[in-house]
């Protein structure tokens, strides 16, 4: 009888291969969006009086939003995940097409992002402020890993697709679309806002054994000279397929 022959894992599922890249992102990502843009966003919320900029500079916000919570409501109504059972697998690598935050009203197409020659972390182009940039040198939605998605607060036009990203409460819901036709569905574990000068890069970009979600723009207070003080993260992971 001749012995079945053993089929290998593809190469990227292999545990070498995650460890590898899981350090590469913490790495190369380590300061990499700190800087957030800042030599091209403009504070359109300050010329309409700082409202954004002030709510999103209060570190009080970012306390209240990691103990809120947010049970008992309804998912299509509140932008609120569903009562929590077990945690779903993990999906294989798909590219990401779309990014919504139903209590946001954030529904947005996403692009690819890598690093510059500079080694920093891009953007999506200024002159498409409603785009969402997924980092491509890191997990898809619903892999195993430390996902990140960037996005602009602001730009010289007005603001942009994470204008109110402070804003997102825990228990709110994101909802990732796929290249395959899957989803990949988000519950928020907390928010807060990082000073630049000491930003937590291992909390941040850390590894990850569940899949896990990370949305970043700009907060704080602006400068014309530096940009933005502060960064808006908000922590997420996964709790749905479909």
């Amino acid at each position: 009888m001749v012995p079945r022959r053993r089929r290998r894992r593809p190469w990227y599922r292999r545990r070498a291969f995650r460890l590898a890249r899981t350090a590469l992102l913490v790495t190369v990502l380590a300061t990499a969006w700190t800087r957030c843009g800042a030599d091209h966003e403009h504070p359109a919320s300050q010329r309409a009086g700082g409202q954004v900029a002030a709510a999103s500079a209060d570190p009080s916000l970012s306390g209240r939003a990691s103990f809120a919570d947010g049970s008992g409501q309804d998912p299509d109504e509140s932008g609120r995940a569903a009562p929590q059972g077990p945690p779903p697998p993990p999906l294989p690598r798909s590219r990401p097409v779309s990014l919504r935050i139903p209590s946001l009203g954030v529904d947005a197409p996403v692009v690819g992002v890598r690093l510059d020659g500079s080694h920093q972390l891009q953007t999506p182009p200024v002159d498409k402020p409603k785009l969402v940039g997924w980092y491509e040198g890191g997990p898809t939605p619903g892999e195993s890993g430390t996902a990140v998605a960037v996005g602009h607060r602001d730009t010289r036009t007005g603001a942009a697709v994470f204008a109110a990203l402070g804003q997102v409460a825990p228990g709110s819901r994101i909802e990732a679309r796929r290249t395959d036709g899957r989803t990949a569905v988000y519950t928020v574990d907390k928010v807060r806002v990082f000073d630049k000068a000491r930003f937590p890069d291992k909390e941040v970009y850390g590894p990850s054994r569940r899949p896990e979600l990370r949305v970043i723009t700009c907060g704080g207070l602006f400068n014309h000279r530096t940009g933005y003080s502060s960064n808006i993260v908000v922590f997420a992971h996964l709790t749905a397929t479909r």
